[in-house]
């Protein structure tokens, strides 16, 4: 989050803990998991960064954000194609994918989304924003996916405009690509970083986080379908 650039091919996963790990027990389980990729050259030449994301578990949270899902992972990648090759490397298959099942609800492949993001709002020098909220995105009935894109991409300013999202350190956008697995029928990914806990919590003080978004927004996503997830960086690397 340090260089302003545009295009980034990323692949964005939504994941759910396999249920035999209690919710506290899953950051730890993922890191192990992460571990594996690292150790993988193949892996390590697709994948140029990792943001293993983990739901927050303080009550009372954050108003209108999900429980049911257990964390994001965002992963910047060489380009497209590696996003695409990925998921038949021999390393992923020989040593990754048997371990996903002791860490996730299923396979990873059966939750990630790939995209094409950019960088609306860079992160100060010297900042490192450590808490997200991720908003996964289903546009209004009525618009198209070329609609929908072409509308979130053409006023940066009027997405970003809210008392809300003055606070983010850093904005990210990010569209969703090629064919969604089922029941993640997701239309754009937005990132908004900020540097604590209790700053997001300040940021949106309202009934629900949904109230505090940009108009531009709500008039493009069908906000009510749309998933809110409120997390914090629990491991990631370079």
């Amino acid at each position: 989050m340090t260089d302003v650039m545009s295009n980034q091919a990323k692949m964005i996963y939504l994941a759910r803990r396999n249920p035999a790990l209690a919710p506290e027990d899953f950051a730890q389980a993922w890191r192990e998991h992460s571990a594996l990729g690292a150790g993988c050259s193949n892996v390590r030449d697709k994948v140029l960064s990792v943001s293993q994301c983990s739901r927050i578990l303080t009550l009372p949270g954050l108003a209108g954000a999900a429980d049911d899902y257990d964390g994001v992972n965002l992963l910047l990648m060489r380009d497209l194609q590696s996003a695409a090759d990925i998921w038949n490397d021999a390393q992923t298959l020989a040593i990754m994918r048997p371990d996903e099942p002791r860490v996730f609800s299923t396979y990873v492949r059966n939750f990630t989304l790939v995209c094409s993001g950019r960088i609306l709002r860079q992160a100060p020098v010297g900042a490192r924003p450590t808490h997200c909220v991720q908003a996964f995105l289903r546009r209004r009935s009525g618009l198209t996916t070329e609609q929908f894109q072409q509308r979130w991409s053409a006023d940066d300013k009027a997405q970003q405009a809210s008392p809300a999202l003055d606070a983010a350190l850093c904005i990210n956008h990010n569209l969703v690509l090629g064919t969604r697995p089922r029941g993640f029928d997701f239309d754009g990914i937005a990132e908004w970083w900020f540097a604590s806990e209790a700053a997001v919590i300040a940021a949106f003080a309202a009934a629900d986080l949904r109230d505090c978004l940009p108009l531009a927004l709500r008039d493009l996503a069908d906000l009510q379908r749309s998933l809110f997830m409120f997390t914090r960086i629990t491991h990631s690397r370079p």
